[in-house]
């Protein structure tokens, strides 16, 4: 970033702090009577997926990290004592996929869930596999049949709560997708289901057949893409429900990395992620610098917000209909990402932040022009 755009930069930093000044801290704190700091599992909001019938936690959890893709396996008892003291706060959606292992993660949560049936919604995911270590989509109703008998197993349930389609298969009509959710939802395999990453035109397909409760992208302070391709409006006409993976942009937004953060070379898939290279967290360090700003004008029971409360708490403020599944393997990060619950904005500071952010240039693609990743989104 040049010295001009920096000095820029913390020109309109410096009046957002004081137009922040003027509304206080916002807070909301849902167990004020007790002086609690935690959020009771009591008193955590809930938001509606689409038209399920279903009602989760406002901040879900995504659990891919503890099994793979973000370094080595996290250890399988730990992580079951995290999972299941995420139900004892208040978390009642978990995320996981076939893929994630590939299959171990949905063990880990067939194990750790097991006792909980009754109180939480599992999430898993289908069509997206890789084979060789090439990335293929496969979403044909034989692959389905398959898929879903063996997710059922290493998930320890009779149903499924919601199904999601990985990444739109471009060799699959999504209506024929649809139908065969349709069949799944009949024979009592599946409650209801979700797209991933699809295309407006998608949405609308699959809607015309069978339609889906929710649609799962990444959306972030950093990564807004929703907002102007049309889905976010799409999803709000429709009803369906957005479930924001990498609402902290794959951890940047924790406000812990730097230029000289690195990522396992082959078991932490964001090594290779333009958005995370050398150059790009050294210039989107604007963007930390920036909600770290915001976050001064923000505590809980006296105590500062934290760069990633503010961006989970944007997330809830700027629309209703959005559910994030922050990832974590630390339990101390399982009670702050929750505890962004408590946090509020008035109308004029989220203009305001809006305002700013929308002038603030983001380095770095989120996948590599022309990668198979890059590819298969927005089908």
């Amino acid at each position: 970033m040049s010295q001009q755009n920096r000095r820029e930069f913390l020109k309109n930093s410096g009046k957002l702090i004081g137009t922040l000044a003027l509304f206080g801290s916002g807070i909301n704190l849902l167990n004020a009577q007790g002086g609690n700091t935690m959020a009771n599992a009591n008193h955590i909001p809930t938001r509606p997926l689409g038209k399920s019938g279903f009602k989760v936690s406002s901040i879900g959890l995504g659990c891919m990290g503890m099994s793979a893709n973000h370094g080595p396996a996290r250890d399988k008892k730990e992580m079951i004592k995290l999972l299941q003291k995420a139900v004892d706060l208040g978390y009642t959606f978990f995320d996981t996929a076939e893929v994630y292992g590939p299959h171990t993660n949905e063990e880990l949560l067939g194990v750790a869930l097991k006792p909980y049936k009754d109180k939480v919604v599992i999430n898993t995911k289908f069509g997206f596999y890789y084979p060789f270590g090439k990335q293929q989509l496969d979403s044909s109703r034989k692959t389905i049949i398959r898929a879903i008998d063996g997710s059922l197993k290493r998930l320890q349930r009779d149903c499924i709560d919601l199904y999601t389609q990985h990444r739109v298969d471009i060799d699959t009509p999504i209506e024929e997708v649809a139908e065969t959710m349709q069949m799944l939802v009949k024979e009592g395999k599946i409650k209801a289901w979700a797209l991933g990453e699809a295309g407006v035109k998608t949405i609308q397909k699959a809607c015309n057949v069978f339609a889906p409760v929710a649609m799962q992208s990444q959306y972030s302070m950093a990564f807004r893409e929703l907002e102007s391709n049309g889905i976010m409006d799409t999803c709000e006409k429709l009803g369906i429900t957005i479930v924001a993976y990498s609402p902290l942009d794959r951890g940047f937004l924790g406000g812990n990395f730097d230029k000289n953060t690195t990522f396992h070379a082959t078991l932490d898939m964001r090594n290779s992620f333009p958005r995370l290279s050398k150059e790009a967290l050294e210039a989107n360090q604007q963007v930390i610098d920036f909600i770290r700003n915001v976050a001064k004008s923000k505590s809980i029971n006296g105590k500062p917000a934290t760069v990633a409360q503010v961006s989970l708490a944007w997330i809830l403020a700027n629309k209703s209909f959005v559910v994030p599944i922050p990832e974590t393997t630390k339990i101390h990060r399982l009670e702050e990402n929750l505890n962004s619950c408590l946090l509020t904005f008035s109308k004029d500071e989220l203009k305001e932040i809006n305002s700013q952010l929308s002038k603030l240039v983001i380095v770095g693609e989120r996948y590599a022009p022309g990668s198979d990743a890059a590819k298969s989104v927005g089908l």
